[in-house]
């Protein structure tokens, strides 16, 4: 392995786990954190899925395609089940278990290596190397991290303001 390869290898995992920890969790448990349980599980139509399940869906991506691959732990997900709740578990409750699974995410991004980024793995039935789970984890954590915020402008009419800074010029300060 060359210095570039580490430092390559380096500089995704720790834009990964940054996506992950430093913009996503932070912004999607403070905006979920004021709904009400109905509202967590409100969606318009059966076709749509609720925050809850999406919050369900997250957990349960997250745990397989890192925390159970990466620490070679059995996988039970459940996929299907992710989608089909519809008890009102508390937001606070749903919360607190991707809380935990990220942080089990964070540790093994922390550790991973070039090695392990090459390596291939099968996970839910796919082939592929670590980087395409840990690229597969990241972007589709984005997917419905996005569609969650939209739900929640949707049921608050507010914009969140994550970007306000941008506001005047578009570029920041």
């Amino acid at each position: 392995m060359t210095a570039n390869q580490a430092d390559v290898s380096t500089l995704f995992l720790e834009s990964s786990r940054h996506s992950l920890m430093e913009q996503y969790w932070p912004r999607l448990r403070e905006c979920v954190e004021p709904l009400t349980d109905a509202q967590v599980w409100w969606r318009p139509n059966e076709a749509c899925n609720s925050i809850g399940n999406l919050l369900l869906h997250l957990n349960g991506n997250v745990r397989q395609w890192l925390v159970a691959s990466f620490n070679k732990l059995e996988d039970n997900r459940n996929r299907p089940v992710e989608f089909a709740e519809r008890e009102l578990i508390p937001a606070s409750v749903l919360l607190d278990h991707l809380g935990a699974t990220l942080q089990e995410a964070s540790e093994v991004l922390s550790r991973l290596t070039h090695d392990d980024l090459v390596a291939q793995y099968e996970i839910q039935g796919y082939k592929g190397t670590g980087l395409v789970a840990v690229y597969h984890v990241v972007e589709h954590f984005g997917m419905h991290y996005g569609q969650i915020l939209y739900i929640v402008k949707t049921l608050s009419g507010a914009d969140l303001g994550f970007y306000s800074e941008l506001n005047k010029t578009g570029r920041r300060p």
